[in-house]
């Protein structure tokens, strides 16, 4: 038999130096060949933040947040609607029980106005408390795989709740006309407000969000500490009601001064104690400082132990 030629392997052969030379010739770009590597460094050992990563992964606190509000309503009858109606809810009980019945002081106001204009912050910031505790484990198959700041998690909880403030925030300036308690210049200072009490629920749900990928009870004691801080914080009556020499004390609660202002740039009437005030602002900064100190502690080890 005789013995079979390969044309194409001949010519390849044939063509073997030649082409080797081409390709040695052919310059290929280092970026081609060395694609970007992102190098990712442990935190320094007291406090350190990146800001410039996160303006980087803002898409992905976006998509974070539009998750959280589809999840949230997701295969619900009315939607949106419970953003309303369980605040509505909450209203009708306390008015009755502690406005009519116990005759609880409202500062002049109708108990109604004067228990949803404080109910409206602090709905807030449970729901943005209880949704940062839970991020990390919620999200830790996405921890395990994939690098992005952590802190994102518990910022997303803390962003998706103001969908629904903003739509209680409306019923809450329809009562005010109602009721003939007209919003005035005070209103400008309401994002004020709003905002410390973003940065209370973000300083805490920091907190509670790396003990919870530590230690799992601390999904049971949360709500049990939410309902403590609600009786704490001046919701069902007016903080006039602690003794003067009390009241800066009593404003280390961050919320206290968070309700007060809130309700004051709502209807206008009692305004807060400036020492109440100035104790809330400090305990709210220090509270968010260690909060990001020791989340940002824990986010190195929290993809072995989630």
């Amino acid at each position: 038999m005789g013995t079979k030629t390969n044309p194409v392997g001949e010519t390849l052969a044939a063509r073997g130096p030649a082409m080797r030379d081409a390709l040695a010739a052919v310059e290929i770009p280092a970026a081609a060949v060395a694609p970007d590597v992102k190098r990712i460094e442990p935190p320094g050992r007291w406090f350190s933040w990146n800001l410039k990563e996160l303006i980087e992964y803002r898409e992905l606190l976006y998509f974070l947040v539009w998750r959280e509000i589809k999840v949230r309503y997701k295969q619900t009858l009315i939607g949106a609607g419970w953003a309303v109606l369980q605040p509505v809810a909450t209203m009708v009980v306390f008015s009755l029980f502690f406005g009519r019945l116990a005759k609880i002081p409202s500062g002049g106001l109708p108990y109604p106005l004067f228990f949803y204009a404080a109910l409206l912050p602090w709905m807030y910031f449970a729901g943005a408390l209880t949704g940062a505790t839970g991020s990390v484990v919620e999200n830790q198959r996405v921890i395990t795989k994939v690098y992005f700041p952590r802190v994102l998690l518990p910022l997303s909880a803390v962003f998706s709740g103001l969908v629904d403030f903003g739509i209680a925030f409306v019923l809450l300036i329809g009562m005010s006309f109602y009721y003939r308690v007209t919003p005035g210049p005070w209103l400008v200072f309401v994002p004020l407000f709003l905002l410390l009490a973003m940065l209370t629920a973000l300083g805490a749900g920091l907190w509670f969000a790396a003990l919870n990928a530590l230690y799992r009870d601390v999904r049971y004691v949360v709500p049990f500490l939410i309902q403590f801080w609600l009786f704490a914080s001046p919701v069902a009556y007016p903080s006039s009601l602690v003794p003067e020499r009390w009241r800066t004390l009593y404003g280390l609660n961050p919320m206290a001064g968070v309700i007060d202002g809130f309700r004051w740039a709502v209807t206008g009437q009692n305004p807060p104690s400036l020492g109440l005030l100035a104790a809330s602002a400090a305990a709210v900064l220090v509270m968010l400082v260690a909060g990001l100190w020791y989340f940002r502690r824990v986010e190195t080890t929290v993809a072995d132990v989630v």
